[in-house]
């Protein structure tokens, strides 16, 4: 957690949401695996993002989650949480919620209820900006179907709505241009597969999903990279890159759960409509898992 300028700088774990086998969320899970990734090299958590499957948790559940990561989240560790939400209002409270609850900085996706326009993703971050909280973007478009192109990061960046982007469009010839349009602007690692060439491209963080299931490694990854120590990097990316291309999947919030299973870290059930992995995906990562954590565990 050294040599960060922002909060939102660093290795920022997309946090899963820990499910009983009767669906009820388990906060003192949730907990413990804050604590543990604090403890591991990790920076802050991201709770309430798309793998936290905040589109089913109720309201409670929700501002349940910022809480209970807050109240167990070491000094200069950041919670950095989502605020997606259909609506521009909705979006606004959740904002709200997780400034009041004492977090830093949060990240929000655009509108996510329909392909809107230019006006529409403006407007949703002027609404949101004025809760006063710093707040990073999230580029989602498989999602949202709303690609925040370089020029409208910029525009929003100009204004004053955001701080950073998490782009998760997987192209890393993007943040070249995003640079040129927005040199200050933060770019966030989105996509785990991504993380050597967008972070040789000037990232400034990395919010990840496997990292819950290998801290230390990932957190040398980033690093290395950063530092442009590829002789460190690149033997690690090849070793894990298998695993991290799951985040760029549908089934990527059970993919990380069931890591998390194999290592012992229990990642527990998805709830519906997702469903568990099929026999020889999960075989796959399950083989998969078992390698790195020769290795990485």
């Amino acid at each position: 957690m050294n040599g960060r300028e922002k909060p939102w700088h660093g290795v920022l774990v997309a946090t899963p949401t820990f499910f009983r086998d009767d669906l009820s969320v388990d906060y003192d899970r949730y907990a413990e695996h804050v604590r543990w990734l604090a403890d591991n090299g990790i920076d802050g958590v991201c709770p309430n993002g798309s793998l936290g499957e905040y589109q089913v948790l109720t309201p409670e559940e929700r501002s349940t989650m910022v809480k209970v990561a807050i109240e167990n989240a070491p000094e200069g560790f950041t919670v950095m949480p989502g605020v997606g939400a259909y609506g521009s209002r909705e979006a606004r409270g959740w904002a709200e919620q997780a400034a009041e609850a004492g977090a830093p900085v949060v990240m929000a996706l655009p509108p996510n209820a329909y392909r809107g326009d230019d006006r529409s993703v403006i407007e949703h971050f002027r609404e949101i900006a004025k809760v006063g909280i710093p707040v990073s973007a999230y580029n989602n478009p498989i999602d949202t179907k709303i690609d925040l192109k370089p020029a409208l990061l910029a525009e929003l960046y100009n204004e004053g709505l955001i701080v950073g982007v998490k782009e998760f469009t997987g192209e890393s010839r993007r943040s070249y241009q995003i640079r040129e349009l927005a040199p200050d602007l933060d770019i966030l690692i989105g996509t785990d597969d991504s993380v050597v060439e967008v972070g040789l491209a000037g990232a400034k963080g990395w919010i990840s999903g496997y990292p819950s299931v290998f801290p230390q490694a990932c957190a040398q990854l980033y690093h290395a990279v950063l530092a442009h120590d590829l002789d460190t990097a690149l033997p690690l990316y090849r070793d894990l890159h298998a695993l991290l291309r799951w985040d760029f999947n549908t089934e990527f919030i059970q993919a990380i759960k069931l890591s998390m299973d194999v290592i012992g870290r229990n990642g527990g059930p998805v709830r519906p409509p997702r469903q568990p992995m099929l026999a020889a995906d999960a075989a796959s990562v399950r083989e998969l898992t078992a390698k790195a954590a020769e290795k990485y565990s």
